[in-house]
């Protein structure tokens, strides 16, 4: 393979496991960040599977 190539492959690798980790964070972020409106929504949520049709 050519240096060109390998260049952009690792870059391409480094960029895009950079890119999903600070996704996953923000989410994990977004997730546990205190909010009154979001753990109601977020309780709604969890009781989806018990409720009766």
């Amino acid at each position: 393979m050519s240096d060109t190539y390998n260049a952009l492959a690792g870059f391409a690798q480094t960029f895009g496991l950079i890119l999903f980790v600070a996704a996953f964070a923000a989410v994990v972020a977004y997730v546990f960040w205190p909010s009154k409106k979001r753990k109601k929504d977020f309780d709604d949520a969890a009781q989806i599977p018990l409720k009766e049709d």
